[in-house]
């Protein structure tokens, strides 16, 4: 006993002098560190499936969390670091270079992810993807901001949040809503590189969504991919607001990410 405690004091030591805390998450080990001064944790699955896939969850990690779970035992290790209130702005995606090259070093992990973008979270996914296509293997997309245009803007049919648009444009630097109509760097805008490097998108959203309205964001990207040559998947709810995410039955959701996923 005496030698075991002793054990994981090592252990632990070992862990906090390479910057990193373990804990868990429903089961699984939770690594924590910080990458790029800020807090970023991987989950690690029981036994790692062959090449180390992983699975990003960009934004809102742990809310309906059936497919990061159904994948976890799949042998996908799950990763995050906290980008809140960056709406996937230029910035955001330099960090998101940092934490990938951090452990896909530090955790062996493999050099293509799966993108995870639940919400505002399309936006980091879809930027990520468009900026470094080729470290991700695809892309499952939830309720997905394609377009800041339509939120947190609000100059389509959706309700905006006028307090995010104003974070949103500072992060991005924009001095007025004109600049910002006029980028041209929108996920819905910006889909040649993830065609051309063959990245297959799984959006899921409802189609009463007055949140993130699909024909302002998830219909403009289906319609301009399949244009482009890509591949992308939709699963639409009936009548299903911005809420619930995900599905019930998460297995389409993790059958898509094992098809196009593992590289």
């Amino acid at each position: 006993m005496i030698q075991r405690l002793a054990l994981l004091l090592v252990l632990s030591i070992t862990s906090l002098a390479m910057g990193q805390a373990a804990t868990e998450w429903n089961g699984f080990a939770k690594k924590e560190f910080v990458v790029g001064g800020k807090k970023s944790f991987l989950i690690v699955p029981k036994e790692a499936a062959p090449g180390n896939p992983w699975i990003w969850r960009t934004e809102f990690f742990g809310h309906e969390p059936q497919g990061d779970l159904g994948l976890l035992a799949k042998g996908f290790h799950v990763a995050y670091t906290d980008m809140t209130n960056q709406y996937g702005c230029p910035a955001s995606v330099a960090h998101m270079a940092v934490f990938h090259d951090h452990v896909v070093k530090e955790f062996h992990l493999n050099n293509k992810a799966t993108l995870e973008g639940f919400s505002r979270g399309g936006l980091f996914a879809y930027n990520f993807a468009a900026a470094h296509p080729d470290q991700v293997a695809c892309l499952y997309v939830d309720a997905p901001v394609s377009d800041f245009k339509s939120w947190p803007a609000g100059f389509g049919k959706g309700k905006g949040s006028p307090g995010d648009w104003e974070r949103c444009k500072a992060v991005y630097g924009f001095k007025s809503d004109d600049e910002a109509k006029a980028y041209k760097l929108n996920p819905i805008d910006n889909l040649a590189p993830l065609a051309q490097h063959k990245i297959a998108i799984l959006a899921v959203c409802g189609d009463a969504d007055t949140v993130v309205p699909l024909a302002e964001n998830s219909a403009i990207v289906k319609e301009r991919y399949d244009k482009l040559g890509g591949h992308m998947e939709m699963i639409v709810k009936p009548g299903v607001e911005h809420h619930p995410h995900s599905l019930k039955d998460p297995q389409p959701i993790i059958d898509f990410v094992l098809m196009h996923g593992v590289q």
